[in-house]
Order: C-alpha cells, then structure tokens, then sequence
C-alpha cells in the first residue's frame, strides 16, 4: 500500500470491508505486474484522484497511451464494462480490453483530458451545454438481455432509509424525503421509453478529448429515460454550486437550458434533481454515515424553485 492516498485506502476499506481490501492492496502490486506482461506495457505512478478504484496512466510498446484501472470486482465494476462495451466509444472514452472477473480495465487515454469542472468555473452555461452535447451521444438501446439495474432499483434505496430508522427519515429532513419518495413514484410511472444511461454524469467525469470533443468516463450504467440523467450533471461540481453565489438561480437556469437544448420537459427535470439529490444524501448517510449535508442542501435549493 506504500505510495497509496491514505483517502483512497480508507475509502475502499470501509465499502468493501478491511480484510477483503487488504487482502487486494496486497496482490494489487503483482495485478499490474501481470497486466503490464499480458498487454504489453508499462504503468505510470496511479492518478492522484483516487476513490473506489485504482487508476493509472500507462505507455504501451507501440508507444500509444492507455488507462490501467483495476478494482475489487463486484457488480458495479461488472456494470461499467458492460456499459463501455455497449457504448463502443460513442461519447464515451473506449474501452480498450477488460478482465471482468478480476476487475481490470484497459482504458482509451482521453488529452488533454481536463475536467468539465474548469469549464463550469468560467462560464457554467458553456459548461451545461457541453454536458448536454456528450448526453446525446451516449444513449443507447438496450440489448434483449442485460443485467443492468434501472433507475426503480436506485430508488428502491430509499426502503433501506426508512427500515434504517423504524420508519423516519433520521438526519434527513422528512419533508424532503416524502417529497422524494412521491417523485420517483409518479416519474417512473409516467417515464419515456428507456435506454441506457450513464448514471453518474457530472462534470469529474466529463473530459476533454481535443478538437472541442468532450467525453465520458466512469459510467454506472443504469436504465431509465434519458431526462433522469439530467440529475447528477445539476448537483455538481461538488461542493462548488453550493459556494457559487444564487444557487436558485444557476439551478434554474440549468432547468431551462437543459429542457431547451435537449427537448425535455423542465419539470420533470425538476422533480429527478430534486428526487436524486435527496437519494444521493441517502446514499453517502447509508455509506459512510456522513456527508448527506450538502445533497440536502441542493434538495433545498431546488424545493425553493419554482415551477
């Protein structure tokens, strides 16, 4: 584990228990050693930025460039293959070569490769465009057969909030999760034909690729209609839109800009922002026992808005 953010360490530690995640810190050494022999190249220190994965820059023998990324395989990781494999470098970074069983990824190395967060600091609406730009191509189809979860399955998260707490909402404000809960209810009953979704599009995982391309990465892969995918792209970057100065006003924006640009309809935009916002506070309570305040504090930014 020696070189490894300490953050990275103890992030994956706690979502996949202590003795599993050291037991792969430890091989993980001999993981890249095996990759660098099967496909023929040679990794870099790993990216600063770590979070549940281990990521890394890598020069191959033809001397192109690649992304090494490796991860205690479970689901989720399966599901990001899966979602890669489909979306075959259609606004998405390609995948190159994948060991699904052992959680390896071999990644198209997007430059010059900087984060739509940079763009957004300057000049949000360019950045909202851009976003809306890569939606378009990523959509796809769903195969007949798939294992992808769909955007029911996420908000079925909210059972675990309410068996968590006898029935309340603990630190979660109650009005904000009944609101929630009544969203996801009527919006997925009344949901658009469904495809597949990134899942988790916001500006960290929308990169620069040159020539004005900009492209996804880390998809969660998940099914729902495509104006679901609005939701993440609306509470980010993290934790800046909460600094930025009237809120209301750039979220209210982005709900005009998005429905214009894209076709939806602003109030159902509305409703997954707000929905999401509080499941995504679930989630980071659920996970980490701490750190719901600021997805609340976009719930609230967008309960204050007007539609």
């Amino acid at each position: 584990m020696n070189g490894l953010p300490p953050g990275f360490i103890h992030t994956v530690r706690e979502t996949f228990g202590h003795a599993r995640a050291d037991t792969w810190f430890k091989n993980l050494q001999s993981i890249i050693s095996d990759c660098e022999r099967h496909w023929n190249f040679k990794a870099g220190h790993p990216f600063p930025n770590l979070s549940y994965n281990y990521a890394a820059p890598a020069m191959c023998s033809d001397g192109s460039e690649t992304v090494l990324k490796i991860g205690i395989p479970n689901p989720e990781l399966r599901t990001e293959i899966a979602a890669l494999r489909l979306c075959n470098g259609e606004g998405m970074a390609r995948l190159l070569e994948a060991d699904d069983e052992r959680g390896i990824l071999l990644l198209e190395r997007l430059h010059p490769g900087t984060t739509l967060v940079e763009v957004a600091e300057e000049d949000d609406e360019k950045a909202t465009s851009i976003a809306a730009g890569v939606m378009r191509q990523l959509w796809h189809d769903l195969p007949q057969q798939h294992s992808f979860p769909s955007t029911s399955d996420w908000a079925a998260g909210l059972k675990k909030l309410r068996a968590r707490f006898q029935g309340g909402t603990g630190p979660l404000p109650a009005r904000l999760v009944e609101q929630a809960e009544n969203l996801f209810t009527e919006l997925t009953a009344s949901m658009s034909k469904a495809v597949l979704l990134h899942g988790d599009l916001h500006h960290e995982n929308i990169l620069s690729a040159g020539g004005g391309t900009w492209l996804a990465i880390d998809p969660k892969g998940v099914v729902g209609e495509p104006e679901y995918e609005c939701g993440a792209l609306m509470r980010n970057p993290i934790p800046r839109l909460l600094q930025w100065s009237h809120p209301e006003r750039i979220t209210q924006r982005r709900l005009n800009q998005l429905a214009d640009e894209l076709g939806f309809d602003r109030k159902r935009l509305w409703g997954w922002g707000l929905a999401q916002a509080v499941l995504s506070a679930w989630w980071e309570l659920e996970d980490k026992g701490a750190g719901w305040e600021y997805s609340i504090g976009v719930a609230e930014v967008f309960a204050r808005i007007k539609v």
